[in-house]
């Protein structure tokens, strides 16, 4: 083999390092706080009249005839929320989970995913003028006594809400690599009087070390879990396996995490299809819950996607890209069991462009009053770096 070759080979072992059976990246950072916040990009768009239904809207069952049926696990008098949702019904009463409703990010009109999504994790209009940093970089910037290992991406594309000046490091919890002892000897040796195969050789080494760690890591934690109550619902899958990994970063040095869930772009069936993503969000919130344990009470989780979908159903008894929609949260930081935001109306005069829920709040204060209360970041710094142009002024008070 030589040196192109065996350099190519051991590059490889980077892109399978990145290449988790995860279909979406994860990213953390560690940072000087005791708190710790998730993001969660719900990425398809979700429909959050359906997960948070305004039944006490004279037109909501008018615009929606198939799509209002099932038994309420939690409700206020005025929304309902989705039955596959019931799992959650626990972190509800204890006041741990809650939304937001009839928000938005800036983007509007266009109702592309790719534009909405990179808006979203941009945090700006910037997206769609070729700046390529996400809120979370440019709020790690922003703050003193940010560790070494700034950040952790997992998965084979980047996530922009955490790309920027700020390190980012990438790494797969599903990645294998061995190499035994005498392995690593022979190489020593053979690689030893040149600097660079001994360098790339010693990568790979660091590389091993630390999947077998991160490997005992999450084994232990999931053993820890397996005997919560709480973890009775979760069934498994990446979505899981992706929640249990960050409990071992968060409950190390890391303080924050973003990651994402797919399968919310639901034109049609949305009946059959929304039960099966929702049931994978209350798997990774409950998972982040049983994990956490104490820490719980020191964490923010918010789950945000790039706009909602159309007031009316469609022909096909599914929805279309629409523009306001509905924030989730979960964690004992915030104020939970209740539905927060003003409510525009459905009457076709109170939408937008008579098709879409009326956004009313901008889904960045949301972020940003979370990361005030909870980080400690002052709101200049907020509406100045991390969101440009925001006016945090009048948000929903969310953090306890």
């Amino acid at each position: 083999m030589d040196r192109r070759q065996f350099i190519t080979r051991i590059g490889a072992l980077g892109c399978t390092a990145a290449a988790s059976p995860l279909v979406t990246p994860v990213a953390f950072a560690a940072g000087p706080w005791d708190t710790r916040l998730v993001v969660i990009i719900l990425r398809g768009a979700m429909d959050g009249l359906d997960v948070a239904r305004p039944v006490g809207d004279a037109h909501f069952a008018g615009l929606r005839p198939t799509l209002t049926s099932g038994e309420a696990p939690f409700a206020t008098d005025f929304f309902q929320f989705h039955p596959a949702l019931a799992p959650l019904a626990p972190l509800w009463r204890a006041g741990d989970f809650g939304a937001v409703h009839a928000v938005s990010t800036p983007y509007r009109d266009a109702r592309s995913h790719f534009d909405g999504q990179d808006i979203l994790e941009a945090g700006s209009d910037d997206a769609m003028t070729g700046s390529r940093d996400g809120w979370l970089n440019r709020m790690l910037q922003a703050v003193p006594g940010v560790t070494a290992e700034t950040a952790y991406a997992i998965g084979q594309e980047q996530m922009l809400i955490l790309q920027g000046q700020a390190a980012m490091s990438r790494w797969s919890p599903n990645a294998r690599l061995s190499l035994s002892p005498q392995a690593r000897r022979l190489l020593d040796v053979v690689m030893h009087d040149d600097p660079l195969f001994r360098e790339v050789t010693a990568q790979a080494a660091v590389i091993t070390d630390q999947l077998r760690l991160e490997a005992d890591d999450i084994a232990a934690v999931t053993d820890n879990m397996a005997s919560n109550d709480m973890m009775a619902a979760v069934t498994g899958g990446a979505h899981a396996r992706l929640a249990e990994f960050a409990v071992t970063r968060l409950l190390g040095e890391s303080r924050i995490a973003s990651f994402s869930l797919n399968g919310w772009d639901t034109h049609q069936n949305q009946a059959g299809q929304l039960p099966r993503v929702l049931g994978q969000l209350t798997d990774t919130i409950l998972t982040l819950r049983a994990g956490l344990g104490p820490v719980w009470d020191k964490t923010a989780v918010l789950c945000m996607t790039e706009f909602g979908r159309t007031a009316r159903e469609n022909g096909t008894k599914g929805t279309d890209h629409g523009t306001g929609g509905a924030l989730l949260y979960a964690g004992g930081a915030l104020r939970g069991g209740q539905v927060m935001g003003d409510w525009p109306g459905l009457a076709e005069s109170d939408l937008y462009d008579r098709r879409d829920l009326m956004p009313v709040g901008d889904v960045r204060a949301v972020a940003g009053h979370v990361m005030q209360g909870l980080l400690g970041l002052n709101r200049d710094v907020i509406e100045g770096a991390v969101f440009p142009g925001l006016a945090m002024a009048g948000g929903p008070r969310i953090v306890l």
